[in-house]
C-alpha cells in the first residue's frame, strides 16, 4: 500500500474513533510568567498523546508529542487536514535539532542563531521522527519559538512538539485564544490562552537541503534579513506566484492545499494605489448590484475612499508589521459580519508584505484582479 494512502486511511479511522465531542479545558496563562501548574497539566496531556493549543509569537499551534505517531494522528484528525501536509516540529533547546536531523548542514548553525524566532528550518530527518509529523517526506521542519508559554510547554513536556497552526484546515489562521476555540472546541483537550500573538502571520520556512536554500514559504522573518545572513538564498516559485502552481510535493506547511481561507469569497486587487481604489470601488458596486454583502479590506490611507457594506483597515501601509498582525483577525472579523464577498487590497511585496501577499493569494484561491 502507498505510504500516503496508509496514512490517510489511519487518520480517517483516528477520526472515526474521537468521533464524539470531548470537553476542551481552555486555561488563562500568563503570557511573561505562565503558572507551572497550567503548565504541567497541559504538558501532562502532551505526554499522555493528547493535542494541546497554545501560543506562539507567529499563531496558536496545536501541539502534540512529535514522536508519537497516534499522538500527530490525532492532529490531522482534528484540523481535517490533509495527510501529505508536513507539521513542524517545535523545540526548545537546538541540542534537539541535532537528535531530529542527521544531517544539518554548515549553514544552519548561522540560522539557528536568530532562535528563538519566527523561522523554520528544513533538514533531512533522523529514524526516531515518525512520517505522520513529516507528511511522509523524508524531511523535518523545525523550529524554536520565541513565546515564553510555547518554551515552557516543550520543557516540561520533555518531547519535541509537533504543531501546525490550531485551526481547521483552510480557515485562517488563529491569533487568539478564541479564534483556536470557534474552531476546535470539542476536538482538542486543552487550550492554552495568554492573548494575542504578536506577529500574526506563521513562521518562514527555509529548506536548507537544496542548493542554495530555498525560501517555500515567507513568514515572521523578512526575506532580507535572510539574504543579509545567507547571501545565496532562492524563493521557491510559489511563494510568489500569482496563480496556482502545481506541486507533486510539499516539503513545507502552506505551499500545496489552499489555506487561510475565509468563508467568504475573496477576491485581491493589485496594483498602484489609486488605480487599485477605483478598480474595488467598481468591484463593490458590481457584487452590490447582484445583491452581494460586500466588505472591503483596505488601509488606513485607502479606507475612506470606499463605499460598502462593511470596511475593516489593517492598518498603515507603512507599517507591515501591523499589516500582518492583523491580517488573520479581520478575515474572521469578515465572516462575523456575515459578508459575501471580501475585496482585499495588495501591499508591496517587500518586508513582511511578501508574507501577507502570500497569504492573500491563496486565501483568495489565486482569484486575482490586476488593477491599471
Amino acid at each position: 500500500m502507498i505510504p500516503s494512502i496508509k496514512l490517510n486511511i489511519q487518520i480517517r479511522k483516528c477520526l472515526i474513533e474521537e468521533h464524539s465531542m470531548k470537553q476542551t479545558a481552555i486555561l488563562k496563562v500568563n503570557g511573561e510568567k505562565p503558572e507551572k501548574d497550567k503548565i504541567r497539566a497541559a504538558a501532562r496531556i502532551i505526554r499522555k498523546g493528547g493535542l494541546v493549543a497554545f501560543p506562539t509569537e507567529t499563531v496558536y499551534g496545536l501541539g502534540a508529542d512529535a514522536l508519537n505517531p497516534e499522538a500527530v494522528r490525532r492532529i490531522y484528525a482534528a484540523k481535517n487536514r490533509p495527510p501529505d501536509n508536513p507539521i513542524i516540529v517545535h523545540i526548545s533547546n537546538k541540542k534537539d535539532v541535532y537528535r531530529l536531523s542527521n544531517e544539518v548542514p554548515r549553514n544552519a548553525d548561522k540560522l539557528m542563531n536568530l532562535w528563538p524566532g519566527p523561522l523554520t528550518l528544513i533538514l533531512k530527518a533522523s529514524s526516531i521522527v515518525p512520517k505522520e509529523t513529516t507528511g511522509g517526506l523524508d524531511t523535518v521542519a523545525i523550529r524554536m519559538p520565541n513565546h515564553k508559554v510555547a518554551l515552557a510547554l516543550i520543557q516540561e513536556s520533555a518531547v519535541p512538539i509537533a504543531a501546525p497552526s490550531a485551526n481547521l484546515a483552510g480557515r485562517p489562521s488563529p491569533t487568539t485564544a478564541e479564534h483556536v476555540r470557534q474552531d476546535l472546541e470539542g476536538r482538542i483537550d486543552m487550550i492554552l490562552d495568554a492573548g494575542p500573538t504578536e506577529i500574526g502571520v506563521e513562521s518562514t520556512v527555509v529548506d536548507l537541503t537544496s542548493k542554495p536554500p530555498q525560501v517555500l514559504r515567507p513568514g515572521g522573518l523578512p526575506f532580507e534579513e535572510l539574504r543579509r545572513i545567507l547571501k545565496d538564498v532562492k524563493l521557491h516559485p510559489s511563494v510568489i506566484a500569482d496563480k496556482k502552481l502545481r506541486l507533486d510535493r510539499a516539503p513545507s506547511p502552506g505551499m500545496k492545499h489552499r489555506h487561510y481561507s475565509p468563508k467568504a469569497q475573496l477576491i485581491l486587487v493589485e496594483g498602484d494605489v489609486e488605480a487599485l481604489i477605483d478598480k474595488i470601488q467598481e468591484l463593490v458596486d458590481r457584487y452590490n448590484e447582484k445583491g452581494k454583502r460586500v466588505g472591503v479590506l483596505a488601509t488606513d490611507e485607502t479606507r475612506r475612499s470606499y463605499r460598502a457594506d462593511v470596511i475593516k483597515s489593517l492598518g498603515s501601509r507603512d507599517s507591515p508589521t501591523c499589516l500582518a498582525k492583523n491580517l488573520f483577525k479581520l478575515l474572521r472579523e469578515f465572516d462575523e459580519e456575515k459578508v459575501d464577498v471580501i475585496i482585499a487590497e495588495g501591499v508591496p511585496l517587500k518586508h513582511l508584505g511578501l508574507a501577507i501577499m502570500n497569504r492573500l493569494r491563496k486565501a483568495s484561491g489565486f482569484n486575482i484582479v490586476k488593477a491599471s
